[in-house]
């Protein structure tokens, strides 16, 4: 054994150093923007590293213009329980006055020009996930993954899914694991509502297979949306290396419910189909 390679003792104590924070975010809207052009604000499939570390921060008490610090230091994983549905929301934008809008230039004397030919409403779209289910796992230091899970339970301000108009449902927080990251997305239950769970097992099908994203230094694939700065006058995002993957996970449901067309009934009998 070398010099530099660590005892059997070592390592032991290096996984004892760490915990893995279990989150749900699940909600009617969700919204995980990692880019805004213009008058359209799109968001992404699956909660960025951005938006997840933002909710922390808001649980900890954290003013916006704070650095991150050792919230970078979080290895994350996304788990997609139930991908929901994409919502688009559209928007006009007037001046309750009547008055033209302004434009982004100014004139010589610092004042803000009214846009040529006179514009007096704005139309934006915003996008959103609806009904979308999923579970976000964070391995770091046990002690501050202990601390932010008290902090979920009596959070210092409130917590939103990407934007503020977007509540999370009950329950958020819930578990600390002393396990790492990937073993916990590939053995925390299903958190799909019952609804999608019934539609899902009327097929008689036990298993379910999920898709998964989760932080990984040797992959090729990346994303650019890890925050240098929460501050609202100078976002600065960086990049991370993620690897995908997918895992099988049981439905959890003892009766699945029966396929109709394996029990030789057929829907559109009385119809003469």
């Amino acid at each position: 054994m070398s010099a530099t390679e660590p005892t059997l003792t070592e390592v032991a104590e290096v996984a004892a150093g760490e915990a893995t924070l279990v989150l749900r975010l699940g909600g009617p809207l969700q919204s995980w923007g990692d880019r805004s052009v213009f008058n359209r604000r799109d968001t992404r499939p699956e909660p960025t590293k951005s938006g997840v570390l933002g909710l922390l921060a808001a649980a900890a008490g954290r003013d916006r213009e704070e650095p991150p610090g050792e919230l970078l230091e979080l290895r994350m994983g996304v788990r997609v329980d139930q991908p929901g549905t994409l919502l688009r929301d559209y928007h006009t934008v007037s001046n309750y006055r009547g008055r033209p809008l302004p434009q982004a230039g100014v004139s010589a004397k610092g004042v803000q020009k009214t846009t040529s030919p006179a514009k007096y409403t704005h139309i934006t779209q915003r996008f959103y996930l609806q009904d979308a289910v999923f579970l976000a796992a964070l391995q770091g230091p046990a002690a501050f993954v202990r601390a932010l899970a008290d902090a979920l339970r009596r959070p210092a301000f409130p917590l939103a899914l990407g934007r503020r108009s977007c509540p999370p449902t009950q329950p958020l927080f819930l578990a600390v694991r002393e396990a790492p990251l990937e073993e916990v997305l590939r053995t925390e239950p299903w958190q799909a509502s019952q609804t999608a769970k019934h539609l899902y097992a009327r097929g008689r099908r036990a298993t379910v297979d999920l898709s998964a994203t989760l932080d990984d230094p040797d992959s090729e694939d990346s994303l650019n949306d890890v925050p240098q700065s929460f501050a609202p006058r100078d976002r600065r995002f960086v990049s991370r290396r993620i690897r995908h993957t997918w895992v099988s996970l049981p439905t959890g449901l003892s009766h699945p419910d029966p396929d109709p067309a394996a029990d030789g009934h057929d829907p559109f009998a009385l119809l003469g189909w």
